[in-house]
C-alpha cells in the first residue's frame, strides 16, 4: 500500500489521496495510481475543496477534524495528509473494503 504510510511515532500515518472536485457525490472511487481517488461535491474555491477532504476522513475514521493535516498539496489535487489518532492497520481496515468496491 503506497498511499498509506505508518509515521514514526506509530499513532499516525500519511495519505497519499486525488481529489476531484464537483463530483455528484462523495465518496472514495478507488485508487489513482499510487493514491486513493477521493470524489467530493464541493468546488475547488476558497479552500471548500480541502475542507471538504478533511470532514470527510474526519468522519470516515471517526477522529476530531483537527487530528487531520493537509502536509502537501494545498492548491493540487493530489495532495498528502497527515491523520493523528489513527494505526496503519486500522486505517488500512477502513480503507481497504472502500477500495475494492
Amino acid at each position: 500500500m503506497t498511499y498509506l504510510r505508518e509515521l514514526a511515532d506509530g499513532a499516525s500515518v500519511s495519505l497519499s489521496i486525488h481529489v476531484q472536485p464537483k463530483s455528484s457525490r462523495t465518496r472514495i472511487a478507488g485508487l489513482h495510481g499510487d493514491a486513493v481517488k477521493l470524489c467530493i461535491t464541493s468546488p475547488p474555491v476558497d479552500g471548500k475543496a480541502n475542507a471538504a477532504v478533511i470532514q470527510f476522513f474526519a468522519k470516515l475514521f471517526k477522529i476530531p477534524k483537527n487530528a487531520i493535516t493537509i502536509a502537501r498539496g494545498e492548491t493540487s489535487r493530489d495532495k498528502g495528509l497527515i491523520i493523528r489518532g489513527v494505526a496503519a492497520a486500522d486505517a488500512a481496515a477502513i480503507l481497504s473494503p472502500l477500495l475494492s468496491e
